[in-house]
């Protein structure tokens, strides 16, 4: 109860705080390769539950029929888009979600229905946790994983055979003994990688 009541004033501020940003970006998108400006896709939550959640896009339309992780010099990638990537500007809309109740502050990075459905028995174990804006196993995955995936590869299917079940296996651990410290310390690494990229 407490997390959620978090959750809806710090999404309510931010929002509300970041609204010069979003505007700003908003018309850079625009701008750049047209509409639409926002790219909903779909996600599996907590128990399996279905949900749309919101990123500024970053790619050409309809990018993701060819596969949701992209690769070094993705060329579906747009120029604002890998600005915004980089520095990590296009999840800012998920405060969206975060007020919907859809995600929380810190929780497992959601993925796409298709990947979860080839989730082993181990890997479902992370469909207990509500997911969230950032994680242990997400800050992993920016930091290491997603800058080895070599090119010229499927990027979706190395991320699936390489990448997903170290990411899966770190957040399970963490997120069966978290803490409000610990999560505090979430925040604050993912704010640092932020602003640093920026």
């Amino acid at each position: 109860m407490i997390r959620r009541a978090v959750d809806i004033v710090f999404g309510f501020l931010a929002l509300t705080v970041l609204s010069p940003i979003f505007a700003v970006i908003g018309v850079s998108v625009l701008l750049s390769s047209g509409r639409p400006i926002f790219y909903a896709g779909e996600r599996v939550g907590r128990g399996g539950r279905v949900f749309r959640m919101w990123k500024f896009r970053t790619m050409v339309a309809n990018a993701d029929r060819s596969g949701s992780v992209s690769g070094p010099n993705d060329l579906r990638v747009t120029g604002i888009g890998r600005v915004l990537r980089r520095t990590k500007l296009d999840e800012l809309p998920q405060f969206i979600n975060l007020v919907r109740g859809d995600i929380t502050l810190v929780g497992p990075r959601p993925e796409v229905p298709h990947v979860v459905a080839g989730y082993t028995e181990s890997q479902t174990r992370i469909l207990q946790f509500t997911p969230g804006i950032t994680a242990p196993g997400e800050l992993y995955f920016t930091k290491v994983q997603e800058p080895s995936i070599p090119e010229g590869v499927d990027a979706e299917e190395y991320f699936i055979q390489e990448l997903l079940d170290p990411k899966i296996q770190i957040d399970v651990v963490y997120f069966s003994t978290r803490s409000f410290t610990s999560d505090c310390r979430i925040i604050w690494e993912t704010l640092r990688l932020m602003v640093s990229r920026v």
